[in-house]
């Protein structure tokens, strides 16, 4: 598909518009004669819009006098038309022959640094220390040192293992190794209280070591302290600071409400379109046949055109966007479907809050319509360990 579009390019294309009563005898005498149309797309019943190659255009004039048709021309695209417009406009030859060069010398240089397999160490701090060594967005290409990048890597940060580094047209990759961090031993040795992570009523408590401040049917808040480690001894003068441990099973609740309206206005896509053509040179860019948009309403669709099918790098990157005509019109929703949608959609959401291990003990769910909007009020009740360790800090 992407060579017949450049074939297309190349040898250049008209797009039409076809009005009149015989379009099919139209379509029937191009195809006899060996025209080749493409992109044909009826936009009413006396019209259709078409392309067709600049020479096929020239043997249309026959079909048109014959069936008795309109023919407008909407654009003319591709290379001849545009070696055409360079041939009378000097400057503008000049100003791509300029463009081109430019080009050839920018791809010369680095203008992008990719880091690849890196969890541990972010992006940023990774570019940020090559930065502060020279090795940035704008150095050339010839200057680098590879194993002088890869040395710098492994001296300054501990939990790289592995560093290699590429280089593709104008983006530098590194792409790097990461050790595994060692989980953390939590050191009983330090005192601490076993506090509430979240507000519940305690179902049960299991001190494994420490004072149980709450038993069961108790309300706790956050913050509040459920096994102390400061155990006080009536015999003793002073009081005994421990590592408070033990599990908290407590009863807790999550909600969620979500509104949607019940008049709900759909976006449908026409058949009128416009592209503009984009050149970006890291994150500045220059827009071709950039035009006002001519719809009320309209979606944009944005896609990256690779050239040679991204094999070969170039300093820069080219955009499509597409301006697609949108007509909007309003639908009233099904009450019972919505409802239905809407309390799924809620439940999702509060599954992303609740822990795994958490046992989910009920669900209740609301509605409530006002001003033509439908409000869903889902309550899941769950019973889980709200017990965290909070350091106890000494004065």
């Amino acid at each position: 598909m992407g060579l017949i579009k450049i074939w297309n390019y190349l040898r250049g294309y008209v797009i039409i518009k076809v009005e009149g009563l015989t379009l099919e005898r139209f379509l029937n005498l191009a195809a006899d004669k060996d025209i080749y149309l493409w992109d044909i797309k009826r936009i009413d019943y006396t019209l259709l819009k078409m392309k067709v190659s600049a020479k096929g255009f020239k043997e249309l004039k026959e079909v048109v006098k014959k069936v008795g048709c309109r023919v407008e021309v909407v654009n003319k695209k591709g290379m001849p038309f545009l070696l055409y417009r360079l041939k009378n406009r000097k400057v503008l030859g000049l100003g791509v022959f300029i463009f081109f060069s430019v080009i050839i010398i920018l791809s010369s240089f680095i203008w992008s640094i990719e880091i690849i397999g890196n969890e541990i160490y972010s992006d940023d701090s990774i570019i940020e220390f090559l930065s502060n060594k020279n090795i940035k967005s704008g150095i050339i290409k010839y200057t680098i040192d590879k194993d002088y990048i890869k040395n710098l890597l492994l001296n300054k940060f501990e939990y790289i293992s592995f560093a290699s580094i590429d280089i593709k047209g104008t983006r530098l990759i590194i792409s790097i190794q990461e050790q595994d961090i060692p989980p953390k031993k939590l050191d009983t040795s330090i005192p601490c209280n076993v506090v509430a992570s979240k507000k519940g009523i305690i179902v049960k408590v299991i001190a494994k070591n420490g004072k149980t401040m709450v038993r069961k049917g108790d309300v706790v808040k956050k913050g509040q302290i459920l096994i102390a480690g400061i155990i006080a001894d009536d015999n003793a003068e002073e009081s005994i600071l421990v590592h408070a441990d033990g599990d908290v099973i407590a009863r807790t609740r999550y909600s969620y409400r979500l509104e949607e309206p019940i008049v709900k206005v759909i976006e449908e896509e026409t058949e009128n379109k416009i592209e503009i053509y984009e050149i970006k040179f890291g994150e500045k860019g220059i827009q071709f046949f950039s035009e006002n948009i001519p719809y009320e309403y309209y979606v944009q669709k944005t896609k990256e055109v690779k050239p040679f099918g991204g094999k070969i790098y170039l300093p820069f990157r080219i955009f499509v966007h597409e301006y697609v005509e949108v007509e909007k019109r309003e639908v009233k929703q099904n009450i019972e479907f919505l409802k239905q949608s809407s309390y799924i959609k809620a439940v999702e959401e509060l599954n992303k809050q609740i822990p795994e291990e958490a046992e989910i003990q009920s669900k209740d769910v609301m509605y409530n319509i006002e001003k033509n909007i439908l409000s869903t009020y889902v309550v899941v009740e769950v019973v889980e360990d709200i017990g965290q360790k909070q350091i106890i800090k000494m004065k």
